[in-house]
C-alpha cells in the first residue's frame, strides 16, 4: 500500500472513530420523571381569567408556549368551565374528580377517572367538575397551550 493510501485510510478510520463517538454520546439526555397532582414540587399558576376562580394550571413536562407540553389542570368542585377551544388538539386523562364534557355536535359524556378523552382542534367545548372535590386532568398539547373563549351571542 502507498504512503498515500495508507494516510488516506488513517484518516478515514478516524473520521470513522470521531462519529462513533459523537454519535454514542448523542443529544443530550433528558431525565425521566415522575409526578402526581399532590406532589409539592409542582408548580400551580392561574388559568386564563375566563376560567372559574380557584382554577390552577401546572407545567408537568415542556415549555406551554411551545409545541408538545403537558399539564395539570385544576378546576374546583362544581366548577363550570365555559366553552373555549385550543388550537392544538387535547388528549386528556382525568386523575381526579368526576366531570361532565360536552364537545359540539356531541352527546356529552362524564369523565371518571382514569377515563381518556381526545379534543380536535379549534372544536368548541364545555365541562363542568360535578364531584364534591377538585376535578385534575392531564392534558397532552400538541402545539402551544392556549384556551379561547368562545363568545356569548350579541343579545
Amino acid at each position: 500500500m502507498s504512503s498515500r493510501g495508507l494516510t488516506k485510510g488513517l484518516l478515514l478510520a478516524g473520521v470513522v472513530l470521531v462519529g462513533a463517538w459523537a454519535f454514542a454520546q448523542g443529544p443530550a439526555r433528558e431525565q425521566a420523571l415522575t409526578r402526581s397532582a399532590q406532589d409539592p414540587q409542582i408548580q400551580w399558576g392561574p388559568c386564563p381569567p375566563f376560567m372559574p376562580a380557584g382554577c390552577g394550571l401546572a407545567a408537568l413536562h415542556g415549555d406551554p408556549a411551545k409545541a408538545n407540553a403537558d399539564v395539570f389542570l385544576k378546576v374546583p368542585a362544581h366548577a363550570a368551565i365555559p366553552e373555549h377551544w385550543h388550537t392544538s388538539a387535547e388528549r386528556i386523562v382525568l386523575i381526579a374528580g368526576e366531570m361532565s364534557v360536552h364537545y359540539n355536535g356531541q352527546a356529552q359524556v362524564v369523565l371518571k377517572p382514569g377515563m381518556y378523552a381526545y379534543g380536535p382542534a379549534k372544536l368548541p367545548h364545555s365541562a363542568s367538575c360535578t364531584s364534591s372535590a377538585a376535578c385534575v386532568l392531564f392534558i397532552a398539547f400538541e402545539s402551544a397551550v392556549d384556551a379561547v373563549p368562545v363568545a356569548a351571542p350579541a343579545k
